[in-house]
């Protein structure tokens, strides 16, 4: 049967992974690796077909990802439109796809159990897809929504006009999303029929031996082997030949240009851009991430330690990007501050300095030696992710590299070739260079328009000679390499662990804090979590203090950052963040050396004074990140306004911004040892860590900043803890607030559809699960592939510091959110029927498919903490949630799951609680103006005002730490 067949010998895997892996090649020449995991709880699949948006036929942009779309719709062998989605959702699991300039990819994951069904409606995608001609119809709206999302995107805007700046005939300068002009206007006026052309671009493009597949399971090889043959022998094998585009995308005009853009969002970005090999030759030599690692590299003496220290930049990156087997760039993306945009010349001479000292400096090997062990450590070190996850990254590989790297990919370089690197190093040159420069500053300096997008831009020519006289006159700094990195792991054992702990235990608490601690007895590997919340009462306190806050911790991560940068490139991270009661420390990654940095975090907290210069450059950078809030997408917006009603004790940030331009270094110095002044510090702490460890570094900290001469710190009175608390929505009323989108030019409108169902409550929980898991397919299908409402439209659980809810999440340029409103209505009053309808078999697997989902292994130590970390935070802390969840489903019935649905969810249930937020885009703008107050629903006009006057659910957070009174 077997065409071929290879063992998994030859395949190179981690030494901590236990899983077998096996390449087999069926007689239609279909790629495949098994990969057997007796320990998973969820199967997956991936199908990486070698085609994407650079085959799209000329004139019909976006072909590839339109086919992309509709092969979720039906099949020949299971007709039903979206049963495929609806099958794998009620098993537990989740399906996507994704199209690229050269590779499509399918994908799944699904509960064990439903894996050989879920499987073979996969596989159906690429034997006997139906492609009816109304689902064609209607899924270019989706395809056309999912574009109008994209067209205010900064992100997407940059990458189209580093396209259209191409060769117009090299695939690279196409548009790939596609819209509802290329995919059936423009067609239509051609005498072309869309969906004939789909079906073309199918047969022709869709062959078994451009096609690579890796399944996941939980079964033996020889089991999954048998099963994959006989259901994707059928693929049709038409051997076609893979595409390879002509070359390098940028002719000699491409090339020496400087290129003004006026972006949508605030800010100030450099982006330098060179044509270079593509690193995928040379993947063992790793060029590209040699000089990545150096050129973005921010410790002393870098170009960014440099740039920032100079205060021109607040950001940098560099490495390859948007590559392929035959071409690529290696690019430099700087974030830059008002006064780095008036020194343009300067910065740009820098980099080539940096260049230049990389040319004269020769190729290190102690630095490729050590990026290699990084690389290695990681590698063999690597946590496990969701199955999902992990088909998609090796089915991706399959297409480009020999089989015994397609776990490795080009994460492991080992060979160190001095000439590689050198030629790569070489092609980083003024005279190949393209600049993007992007700026509000350029708005009316511009004299083109990009025409996709409609991003305005204007280019010149610009000589290496012009680039050398920048080099000559850039300022004199001490440009170096970096220092040998201190941070690097040696000592990788793993602690003994006494007991096997399920859950996380109080190992200590006092008047200054609480420890939290969970030993790792899952996951094995070399590596630890810590997260420190500081409760500060005073942070929260007004949205005066709330900014104050997150400038504090901006201007510490600014203070740590040349040498923690050290500790992130070995694999150890960490975080400083404000939140709506203080800030939190987070440091994750190998425990060998974590607590030097975390040492080091508390004493820059314990000596923390503000630098003139450094607090311009982050207020700065903190009011540009608060002006561009009112760019987000409009969904995003209504998220935010239905939490901001929801969060008591929650500052707007257009208050933030307003007191913004009055602070001043001053400020801070005062109001950092009052925010201190008292404290209460909650630690989880997990992982590869001993208890006694643990209570150390407590002790420490601690004694740093409680317990010394002039403490920093002292207890909170028990009066002060901070509680979370959430508006109790009145039972029986339907709130709707309307607010028209933040950004004029935003032609999407969006809905958030909110229902509060009520506090934490294991039989709530679960009834709330059980009908959010039956109900999420079936609102897709009815407001999105039915009627098209927006390429965004979501039912999901809402939880609220544990008071939980549902929510519909639409947005769309098709209706108001008034209209879509009616339409979720209309949807709850259709599912009615269904629900009633639901068969004790249907309600059984359900039930299962939920009961499976709880029990899932968290993957890995991220995860898990996660997990507990909720519990603490929300205060509920049952650690041992999901044994309770699981005893609650089991005891379900149907009729109480329809009771659920009769009380809180059901259109005019007399106890049904509804809040509806509406942003309106401009094509919606007079149906804004026309919203009143019905009889059924109470408008909002003041959310403040409302917030105080709604009755408020009590806080779970409870006595962390308090004193009786």
């Amino acid at each position: 049967m077997v065409a071929g067949m290879e063992g998994a010998a030859e395949i190179v895997k981690a030494r901590t992974d236990k899983r077998d892996y096996r390449r087999i090649i069926l007689p239609n020449s279909l790629q495949v690796l098994l990969i057997s995991d007796p320990d998973t709880d969820k199967c997956a699949a991936s199908m990486d077909v070698g085609v994407g948006s650079f085959s799209d036929p000329a004139g019909l942009e976006g072909l590839a990802h339109f086919l992309e779309h509709m092969l979720f719709y039906a099949s020949e062998k299971y007709p039903v439109e979206d049963s495929y989605s609806k099958y794998i959702t009620e098993h537990g699991g989740s399906t996507n796809a994704f199209t690229s300039a050269e590779h499509t990819n399918y994908h799944f994951d699904v509960n064990t159990d439903g894996f050989e069904e879920a499987l073979d409606r996969f596989s159906q995608f690429f034997t006997k897809p139906l492609m009816s001609p109304d689902a064609t119809t209607r899924e270019i709206k989706a395809v056309d929504s999912e574009n109008q999302k994209n067209l205010l995107s900064d992100p997407w805007r940059m990458n189209q006009l580093q396209k259209h700046l191409s060769s117009e005939d090299h695939p690279y300068h196409k548009f790939s999303t596609g819209n509802r002009d290329t995919l059936e206007v423009k067609p239509k006026e051609k005498g072309l029929d869309t969906r004939n052309e789909l079906l073309k671009f199918y047969e022709h493009n869709y062959s078994a031996n451009i096609m690579c597949l890796v399944v996941y399971t939980n079964e033996s090889l020889d089991k999954i082997q048998n099963i994959v043959e006989v259901k994707f022998q059928n693929i049709r094998n038409t051997n076609r030949s893979p595409f390879h585009p002509p070359g390098q995308p940028c002719k000699s005009e491409h090339l020496q240009i400087l290129v003004k853009t006026v972006p949508i969002k605030q800010g100030h970005k450099l982006r330098i851009l060179w044509p270079v090999t593509p690193e995928i030759r040379h993947y063992n030599e790793g060029p590209c991430r040699y000089l990545g690692h150096l050129i973005g590299h921010e410790g002393e003496g870098s170009l960014y330690y440099i740039l920032k220290t100079l205060g021109w930049a607040t950001g940098l990156s560099a490495g390859e990007s948007d590559w392929s087997l035959d071409f690529a760039f290696f690019k430099v993306s700087i974030e830059l501050t008002d006064v780095g945009h008036e020194h343009i010349q300067d910065i740009i001479g820098l980099l080539f300095k940096y260049v230049e000292l990389l040319q004269h400096s020769g190729v290190c090997e102690w630095i490729f030696e050590e990026l290699s062990a990084v690389c290695e450590t990681k590698f063999h070190y690597q946590d496990k992710v969701p199955p999902i996850d992990y088909v998609v990254h090796i089915s991706s590989n399959m297409q480009l590299y020999p089989p015994k790297d397609w776990l490795i990919g080009s994460s492991l370089p080992t060979k160190f070739s001095p000439s590689v690197i050198k030629m790569v190093l070489d092609q980083l040159s003024p005279n190949n260079v393209r600049i993007f420069w992007e700026s509000k500053n350029f708005e009316g300096h511009t004299d083109r328009v990009e025409p996709w997008y409609g991003t305005k831009y204007s280019i010149e020519k610009i000589s290496s000679s012009v680039i050398q006289e920048w080099v000559h006159s850039s300022p004199d700094q001490n440009l170096h390499l970096p220092a040998p990195n201190i941070f690097i792991p040696t000592d990788l054992s793993l602690k003994p662990v006494q007991e096997k702990v399920k859950f996380p235990v109080l190992l200590s608490r006092s008047s200054y804090s609480a420890l939290w601690y969970k030993p790792d007895t899952l996951f094995s590997t070399p590596k630890a979590y810590v997260k420190i919340d500081f409760n500060c009462p005073y942070a929260g306190s007004s949205p005066e203090a709330e900014v104050l806050t997150h400038i504090f911790t901006q201007l510490l991560m600014d203070y740590l950052n040349e040498y923690a940068y050290y500790a992130q490139v070995a694999g150890l991270n960490y975080g400083v963040n404000h939140t709506d009661s203080g800030f939190q420390v987070t440091v994750l990654g190998y425990n060998h050396k974590l607590r030097i940095l975390l040492e080091t975090i508390i004493e820059k907290i314990s000596t923390f004074r503000v630098q003139t210069d450094r607090f311009s450059v982050i207020k700065e950078m903190v009011t540009k990140e608060y002006e561009n809030s009112k760019y987000q997408q409009p969904y995003q917006q209504a998220m935010y306004y239905c939490s901001l009603i929801l969060q008591d004790q929650t500052w707007p940030w257009m208050e933030q911004l307003e007191v913004l331009p009055l602070l001043q270094p001053e400020d801070l110095s005062k109001f950092v040892p009052a925010m201190l002044s008292r404290s209460f510090l909650e630690f989880y702490v997990a992982g590869n860590i001993e208890g006694n460890e643990a209570e150390l570094m407590v002790r420490h900290i601690e004694d740093v900043l409680f317990k010394c001469s002039k403490p920093l710190c002292q207890p909170l009175f028990p009066s002060q803890h901070v509680t979370n608390r959430v508006v109790k929505l009145e039972s029986g009323t339907s709130y709707f607030y309307p607010s028209e989108c933040l950004n004029p030019n935003d032609e999407n409108s969006a809905l958030v559809h909110y229902i509060q169902v009520g506090r934490d409550d294991f039989k709530l929980n679960v009834k709330l699960q059980l009908f959010a898991l039956v109900a999420k397919q079936a609102a897709f299908h009815q407001l999105r592939s039915v009627e098209q409402l927006g390429y965004i439209t979501v039912l999901m659980q809402r939880n609220d510091c544990g008071i939980r809810g549902l929510q519909f999440i639409i947005q769309s340029t098709v209706k108001g959110p008034g209209n879509i409103d009616q339409r979720v209505e209309a949807f709850l009053n259709m599912f009615e029927a269904k629900l009633l309808e639901m068969t004790a078999d249907d309600f059984k697997s359900n039930v299962n498919a939920l009961i499976d989902m709880k029990l899932e292994k968290h993957k890995n130590l991220r995860e898990e903490s996660a997990f507990f970390w909720r519990e603490i935070t929300d205060g509920t802390l049952r650690f041992d949630r999901k044994d309770f969840e699981v005893e609650a489903l089991r005891q379900l019935t149907l009729q109480e799951l329809i009771d659920f649905f009769n009380e809180y969810v059901k259109v005019g249930a007399p106890q049904k609680k509804t809040l509806s937020i509406r942003v309106y885009g401009n094509l919606h703008s007079d149906d804004y103006k026309a919203e009143t107050s019905q009889p059924d629903s109470a408008k909002i006009e003041n959310v403040f005002s409302f917030r105080k006057s709604q009755s408020l659910y009590g806080s779970f957070k409870g006595l962390s730490g308090q004193m009786k009174l």
